[in-house]
């Protein structure tokens, strides 16, 4: 008995927990959603780019979206913040004249990011049917408008739910740029219930942070649970070639 009150002491000590989610709620929490919403829209737009290389027609530009994709999805998460975070941080601060560790933690975040992102972009856009580029083609588009206009969008499309369920990866990975040294108003979730820990002797604050990144990504796998289902739903209805046609159908009117 006196084993299963100790556990309860280091780990569910209200009083512990109470004095820090106030400063988990108003400093870790901004700063974390700031880390992963901006890596995540960055790696979005990178990640795309990096698709279209892998799908080209030239060797180079899949050549290099190979080694990539290959390279940053091979190292661990951590070893990539401090080599940008670290290795990077002496040339930041003389071309910037900054000491703040949150761009170049962007910078890590988003170069890992991109290479996830880049791999779902590249599945989503070759599981579209050939036969809407094919029926592109056939009404004058060139292969490059085709892409953008009929067969990108329809693969972003259906790549949605993996998109979120990357936020997911990048809202715990944010928990990981604590490593780069953060002053008390950049500290994120993590760092914030470490400190507290360290400080108290308890580890009561880690499970508040813990909690707290539950509330934020349980949600969201609903969200992707949901996405999911309502796609494989919309897969009961084929989609024809046709589909295409009628897209530029509506443009040739417009």
């Amino acid at each position: 008995m006196d084993a299963f009150e100790q556990f309860l002491k280091t780990f569910f000590d209200w009083k512990a927990m109470g004095e820090v989610v106030p400063h988990l709620l108003t400093v870790g929490l901004p700063n974390t959603l700031i880390l992963a919403v901006s890596s995540g829209i960055l790696g979005c737009i990178f990640g795309l780019l990096l698709a279209v290389m892998g799908i080209s027609r030239n060797r180079v530009a899949r050549w290099i979206a190979r080694v990539y994709t290959d390279v940053l999805r091979g190292l661990p998460a951590i070893l990539v913040i401090l080599v940008i975070g670290i290795g990077m941080g002496p040339v930041f601060r003389i071309m910037t004249g900054s000491t703040n560790p949150y761009p170049l933690g962007i910078l890590a975040l988003t170069l890992m990011a991109t290479a996830y992102i880049g791999e779902i972009f590249r599945s989503g856009i070759q599981s579209v049917e050939k036969g809407q580029l094919e029926a592109s083609r056939a009404l004058g588009f060139s292969y490059s408008s085709a892409m953008v206009l009929v067969v990108i969008p329809q693969g972003i499309r259906r790549v949605l739910p993996a998109l979120v369920n990357q936020l997911i990866h990048l809202i715990k990975d944010s928990s990981l740029i604590y490593m780069l040294g953060l002053l008390t108003s950049q500290r994120e979730i993590f760092r914030i219930g470490n400190d507290a820990a360290a400080n108290s002797g308890n580890l009561s604050p880690l499970v508040a942070a813990g909690v707290l990144y539950l509330l934020m990504t349980v949600p969201l796998t609903h969200v992707v649970n949901y996405m999911d289902k309502r796609m494989r739903e919309g897969k009961t209805q084929k989609v024809e070639p046709d589909e295409a046609a009628a897209i530029i159908g509506k443009g040739a009117k417009a």
